[in-house]
């Protein structure tokens, strides 16, 4: 009983507490049957059972994501999507972020190409048609149109929709902006005040002006740093974006990489100094141009409507009237900036380019001792690049030194004239000057205060006005320099759009060069079951407009599958231009060429001279180009590799480097035999139906070259080997034997073990040993023309000549005379 009276007392207590919601509640369940009570017990139950197994299991799948974030971060892999995104895992604080990269869409690229391509010819079909808005590719970078027209045509790709991220960013930012020149405005108020109740004394007042002062300027603190963070976000963002968009045109299955450099030629060599150092600069110059053009602008208008509202209209005349003076020298007497900053950084590209191109070949050049004529080529890179940047800052000391004197002195003397004009022409002073007209006695004791005031305030106002004005006069500087960015990385982009969309077209009124890249008229196929040439010209390209090197005029062979060839001839012939024609690297200036796809177990792969390893792991190694991703997608594991490690004599590698996961510089870890088998291994493991191998086993011994070439076609690999060796002849089955035609400069396609093969081959034999039959004739004849070019013959008294005697240590013999 005084058990139920404390639980009674306790629920009357709880009631007491919930007040009059908790006698509803148990007033309904009071009114509520058993069985519903029960359903409602049986019901909560069941929620908590299965809640619990949820958040059991919901723990469990974020444990198993977050060891993959790990095991996906520490193998730098990630996680490809079904619409071509990659996720990527980065390190965040102490654990993982997701990062989703989504490659820019073809279409993107063609509704760019019309905004960075120069109106071909076929756009304009008649000749007196003016051109559209593009400028030509020899506009030189300043301010004018065409800097314009680039720098809105970057912006579509740094800003692609409205709801973008950088747009968010530049809204945040623009708020912030409006916002720090509303403070400006209460800390030039507030300034008056303060200064007005200190020459009153009045103590109270003054306090709390300070108080306000401190609060305003905390604040006023917190927006200048966060309009400074917003522009670095905004700059991440615009150079994000643009990395993104070069990065997916400069690296895809059309080459441009490559073409870029070796037939196109636009940008010279320095296409890393374009996407990296010039990328760069472009991006923090375009970010700051919204702080450094737009505040002041709108400080301008805020600024000159108070100083309207105080000093009247002379004072606004006066100022506009200075703006524009000022504004009309500076851009007068201002050097081309933005042209200079464009030959620098082509100068600085270029000086790069020397220290790469070292780095890559300094073996080479430690073999030939070459360390001096290198340091002469440095040397005279970088004295160019320091004569034209010692000639930039001699421009900028003069153009600094009037920037300076117009901006801060004499603005400042020409603020103090029209902050003067409400007590020396108080009927031309607006506001002010009313409180300097002749009133009551009572109101003028109080002038002298007032008119400290509003000295202070209007003094306040025309140093930021002042500070605005020279911000915008600055930004003429920085405007030029933003249009030599601007040039550069237009350039860039526009370089690779004709590139990816081959418009090379001759200058008007010209016929186009015999295989140059404008008389391209040849066909690439894709996806014929081998390879065919039909009337294709051998053409070592050149560097747009010069034309190819033609090698030879008309090559046609088919290749079906399992018919393997060698493709032979002198040096120079042109083996290797028929892998890099097969390949897409040079075009196809006539006739068709046709090749399975890419590589895959229905495609073609190409084996380079020079075999290429991959930063990454040993498991990189083998699967490349694929990624780890794409071989776990495809069902594939280390056991397989190893096995394929085993077939190319390998085996020994995962044990002696230390695993499939280690990392290591391999180009210097491998030996160049061990290279070209691990290039057999990549075609072991992605098991193409045609293999082209370019002199892929010079730095392999015989029985390992067999053991590969058997193990390529257990595989059912048609191979097509470029080699000289004629080793090789007795794994294929076909002969492209290359400027061996009854011209010299012909081929011949032969079938490897024929009758007219055999024949040709005695008939060789049969030329070599008429020529070893003459060789004791030849050998005779060399030591008579020796020892008549031995004999010295000397001028007699009667003209006559006579032979000079050998030497006495001749005639004896070296082993009896005495030469000491």
């Amino acid at each position: 009983m005084a058990a139920q009276s404390t639980l009674r007392h306790s629920d009357d207590h709880l009631l007491s507490i919930l007040g009059p919601w908790a006698q509803l509640i148990r007033s309904r369940v009071k009114n509520t049957s058993k069985t519903a009570r029960l359903a409602a017990t049986l019901t909560l139950t069941i929620a908590i059972i299965f809640g619990a197994y949820g958040g059991r299991s919901w723990l469990k799948q974020r444990s198993k994501r977050r060891a993959q974030r790990q095991r996906l971060l520490r193998r730098n892999s990630g996680l490809r999507g079904k619409d071509g995104s990659r996720t990527i895992i980065v390190p965040y604080r102490s654990s993982t972020a997701e990062v989703k990269i989504y490659p820019t869409k073809p279409t993107t690229f063609d509704a760019h190409r019309r905004l960075f391509l120069y109106p071909s010819r076929a756009a304009r079909p008649d000749e007196g048609q003016r051109p559209g808005q593009i400028p030509p590719p020899n506009t030189k970078p300043g301010l004018n149109i065409a800097f314009l027209y680039q720098f809105l045509s970057l912006l579509n790709i740094m800003i692609p929709h409205w709801n973008s991220k950088e747009s968010g960013l530049l809204f945040s930012q623009g708020l912030f902006l409006l916002l720090r020149t509303y403070l400006s405005l209460v800390v030039t108020r507030l300034d008056g005040e303060i200064v007005r109740d200190l020459v009153a004394g009045n103590g109270r007042s003054f306090l709390w002006g300070i108080v306000k002062w401190c609060g305003v300027g905390g604040f006023a603190s917190y927006t200048n740093a966060a309009i400074k963070f917003l522009q670095s976000k905004v700059a991440i963002a615009f150079r994000t974006r643009l990395t993104r968009y070069i990065h997916d045109l400069y690296l895809n299955n059309n080459l441009n990489y490559y073409k870029l450099l070796n037939l196109d030629g636009g940008i010279g060599q320095g296409a890393d100094q374009f996407i990296t150092n010039d990328l760069t600069l472009f991006t923090a110059s375009a970010a700051s141009l919204y702080s450094s053009i737009g505040k002041p602008l709108v400080d301008l208008f805020v600024f000159n409507y108070q100083l309207f509202r105080s000093l009247g209209p002379l004072a606004l005349t006066g100022l506009l009237a200075n703006y524009f003076i000022t504004a009309t020298a500076l851009r007068r007497l201002s050097p081309p900036f933005g042209k200079l900053k464009a030959v620098e950084g082509r100068k600085e590209g270029d000086f790069r380019a020397l220290h790469s191109r070292l780095i890559a070949n300094a073996e080479e050049v430690a073999f030939y001792g070459g360390a001096d004529m290198e340091k002469v080529f440095l040397d005279k890179g970088y004295k160019d690049l320091k004569i034209w940047m010692e000639g930039i800052y001699r421009l900028k000391i003069r153009y600094n030194m009037l920037e300076d004197f117009v901006l801060k002195y004499s603005w400042s003397a020409f603020g103090y004239l029209i902050t003067s004009l409400p007590v020396f022409l108080p009927e031309w002073g607006g506001f002010d000057g009313r409180s300097e007209l002749p009133t009551s006695e009572a109101a003028s004791s109080n002038r002298s205060h007032a008119r400290m005031q509003q000295f202070i305030t209007n003094k306040r106002l025309m140093l930021s006005l002042a500070d605005a004005g020279s911000r915008m006069m600055y930004s003429i500087k920085d405007l030029s320099e933003l249009a030599g960015y601007t040039s550069r990385v237009y350039t860039l982009i526009s370089t690779l759009h004709r590139v990816h969309a081959g418009q090379y077209e001759p200058a008007r009124g010209i016929s186009p060069e015999p295989y140059s890249l404008s008389d391209i008229l040849g066909t690439l196929h894709r996806g014929y079951d081998g390879v065919r040439f039909e009337n294709v010209p051998l053409v070592a390209p050149a560097i747009y407009p010069l034309p190819g090197d033609l090698l030879i005029p008309s090559l046609s062979f088919t290749i079906t599958p399992g018919a393997h060839v060698l493709i032979s001839g002198p040096n120079g012939a042109g083996k290797s231009s028929i892998a890099r024609v097969l390949g897409g690297l040079w075009p196809v200036y006539r006739g068709l060429v046709s090749r399975p796809r890419n590589s895959g177990i229905d495609g073609i792969m190409i084996l380079p001279q020079r075999p290429y390893l991959a930063s990454g792991t040993l498991r990189d190694q083998v699967i490349y180009p694929h990624s780890e991703i794409d071989m776990r997608d495809s069902g594939r594991r280390d056991s397989e590799l190893f096995q394929i490690l085993e077939d190319v004599r390998l085996g020994y590698l995962p044990e002696r480097e230390g695993g499939w996961n280690v990392r290591k510089e391999w180009k210097d870890v491998l030996s160049g035999g061990e290279k070209q088998r691990m290039a057999f291994a990549r075609l072991l493991y992605h098991e193409p139906r045609y293999a082209v191998i370019d002199e892929g086993t010079s730095a392999v011994s015989s029985d390992v070259e067999g053991l590969l070439y058997e193990r390529c076609k257990d595989r059912g690999i048609t191979l097509l080997t470029i080699s000289t060796r004629v080793s090789l002849k007795k794994y294929h089955e076909w002969n492209l034997d290359l400027g061996q035609g009854e011209e010299g400069d012909e081929w011949v396609f032969d079938r490897i073990g024929t009758e007219e093969e055999k024949e040709g081959v005695e008939r060789e034999l049969e030329s070599l040993r008429e020529r070893l039959a003459q060789v004791e004739g030849w050998r005779k004849r060399r030591d008579e023309i020796n020892a008549e070019l031995g004999k010295v013959w000397i001028s007699g008294q009667n003209g006559g000549e006579s032979e000079l005697p050998p030497p006495e240590y001749i005639e004896k013999g070296f082993e009896d005379t005495d030469l000491t």
